[in-house]
C-alpha cells in the first residue's frame, strides 16, 4: 500500500507550510515580547535620568527616552545579540534587569570600541549613525557609556537625594555635596541629576552650597565644580515643560499640569532665584529658553480661564437650560491652573497676563454666584441650579479662600432650609 502521506502531495505540502508560518509567527510573538520586557528593564534601571521630550536643550546629566530606547534597539539587534538571548530566557521584567546589570561591564567593552572605531575611520561613524537612527543619538552615546560604566552610583546618589531632605543644617548638607566627585563635571552631572529629582526642595541645596563655598554667583558656583548642579536644576525644569507639551484639549491632567507648575517653579526659583546666573552665559541663556518653553505651554489655557468660568456658569443663551458637564470640568481645571500659577508667576514670567486674568475671574465668578444664588432662592426645587451653584463654591473655594466660600454654602444652606419649612 502507498505510504499515506505520499498520496496527497499538495496537501502536505501546504499543511507543512501552515505550521511553518505559524511557528514563525509564534516565535515573532516571543521575540517581540522579549524584546519589550528587555526595553522596560532597560530602561528602569536609569529611569532617573531619564527626561522627556520634546527638550530643545541637552544637559550632560540627563538622557532622553527615545535616545535611550534607540541605544538598546541597536545593542541587542547590531552589537550584543548573546545578550537578547539572555533577555528571551528571563522569566520577567526583574529578572531581565539583573541580566542586563551583569551585562553591563561587557557593554562598557563593546560600546567603547564601537565609538573608538568610529572616531577613527569615516564609515565606521557613517554606520554607526546609520544603526542609531541619527547624529542627536550618537552624540548621546558618550554620556550613556559615562552613566553605564558607574551605573553601581545610580542607586547611591538616588538614597543620597531622598536623605538630603532629612538634612536640616546647610553646612552638613553643603559638606555632603562637596563630597561628591567634583573633578568628575561628567560622572557628577549625572549625580546631581538623581539628586535634584529626589530632593522636595531644591533650593536647599544651592543654599548649602552658597554657604560652603561662600558666595551664590555663577562664576562661583563653576569655579567651586557645581556648575553641573545648575544643569541638573534647569534639565529638570525643562522636563517640567516637556511633561505639559502634550496637554490640550478638554480632558487634561489638571493634577499633572498644577504639580508641574509648582515644581517648575521650584526649579527656577532655585537655579536663577538664589544663583546670580549672568544674562549672555550659556546658564543664562538656558534659563530664559526654558522659562519661554514654560510660558508658551501655560499661557493659551490661562487666557480661556475667564470665558470658561462665565459660560459655565450661566444658563445658556438659547434653548432649554441644561448643566455643561464638559464646560464646568474645564471651568474647574482653569480655576486650579490659575491657582497655581499665582504661587510661580515670578517664574513663568506672565505676572501682567495673571493679573489681569486674575482679576477678570474674580469678578465674573462675584456676579455670577449672586446671580446663581437669586435663581436658587426663586426655586430651590430646580436642581440645575444648585449643582452649578455647588460648582461655583468650589471654584471659589480656590479662587477666594474657603472663608468666602463657606459664607456662600451657608447662605444657599440657609435658603435650603426656609423652604423646607415653608
Amino acid at each position: 500500500m502507498q505510504n499515506l502521506k505520499n498520496r496527497y502531495p499538495q496537501q502536505d505540502a501546504q499543511r507543512r507550510r501552515s505550521d511553518a508560518q505559524a511557528l514563525t509567527k509564534e516565535k515573532t510573538e516571543i521575540d517581540a515580547q522579549a524584546s519589550k520586557v528587555g526595553e522596560l528593564a532597560f530602561l528602569s534601571i536609569f529611569e532617573e535620568i531619564l527626561v522627556a521630550d520634546p527638550t530643545s536643550i541637552a544637559f550632560n546629566g540627563a538622557l532622553n527616552k527615545h535616545h535611550m530606547q534607540a541605544i538598546w534597539t541597536w545593542i541587542i539587534r547590531d552589537i550584543a545579540p548573546d545578550l537578547n538571548q539572555i533577555i528571551k530566557d528571563a522569566k520577567n521584567e526583574q529578572e531581565a534587569k539583573k541580566a542586563i546589570i551583569s551585562y553591563c561591564p561587557s557593554l562598557v567593552k563593546i560600546i567603547s570600541k564601537e565609538i573608538a572605531l568610529a572616531s577613527e575611520k569615516s564609515t565606521v561613524n557613517n554606520r554607526l549613525t546609520a544603526q542609531l537612527g541619527g547624529e542627536e543619538v550618537k552624540q548621546r552615546l558618550t554620556i550613556f557609556l559615562v552613566v553605564l560604566r558607574c551605573h553601581a552610583l545610580l542607586s547611591k546618589a538616588s538614597s543620597f537625594g531622598k536623605a538630603s531632605n532629612s538634612i536640616e543644617d546647610e553646612t552638613a548638607l553643603g559638606t555632603a555635596l562637596q563630597s561628591m566627585p567634583l573633578q568628575e563635571p561628567s560622572v557628577v552631572a549625572f549625580l546631581f541629576q538623581i539628586i535634584v529629582g529626589r530632593s522636595n526642595n531644591p533650593s536647599n541645596l544651592i543654599l548649602a552650597v552658597a554657604k560652603i563655598i561662600g558666595a551664590s554667583s555663577e562664576g562661583a558656583m563653576q569655579r567651586a565644580g557645581f556648575e553641573p548642579l545648575l544643569d541638573a536644576l534647569l534639565s529638570h525644569a525643562q522636563n517640567q515643560a516637556s511633561l505639559l507639551s502634550g496637554q490640550k484639549g478638554l480632558y487634561i491632567d489638571a493634577d499633572l499640569m498644577c504639580k508641574s507648575i509648582y515644581r517648575f517653579h521650584k526649579l527656577m526659583h532655585a537655579a536663577s532665584g538664589y544663583v546670580e546666573l549672568e544674562r549672555r552665559s550659556r546658564l543664562g541663556k538656558a534659563a530664559t529658553e526654558i522659562t519661554l518653553q514654560m510660558a508658551q505651554i501655560v499661557e493659551p489655557r490661562l487666557k480661556e480661564v475667564s470665558s470658561d468660568v462665565s459660560q459655565s456658569l450661566r444658563k445658556p443663551r438659547r434653548g432649554e437650560d441644561k448643566i455643561d458637564a464638559d464646560g464646568l470640568l474645564a471651568a474647574l481645571n482653569g480655576i486650579y491652573l490659575l491657582a497655581a500659577v499665582r504661587e510661580a508667576k515670578e517664574s513663568l514670567a506672565l505676572n501682567a497676563l495673571f493679573d489681569r486674568i486674575w482679576s477678570e475671574t474674580g469678578k465674573n465668578l462675584e456676579i455670577l454666584l449672586d446671580r446663581n444664588l437669586e435663581e436658587f432662592k426663586k426655586d430651590t426645587n430646580n436642581s440645575i441650579v444648585s449643582q452649578r451653584l455647588d460648582m461655583g463654591i468650589k471654584m471659589a473655594k480656590i479662587r477666594f479662600g474657603e472663608e468666602y466660600a463657606g459664607i456662600l454654602q451657608n447662605a444657599k444652606d440657609k435658603v435650603s432650609r426656609r423652604s423646607n419649612e415653608a
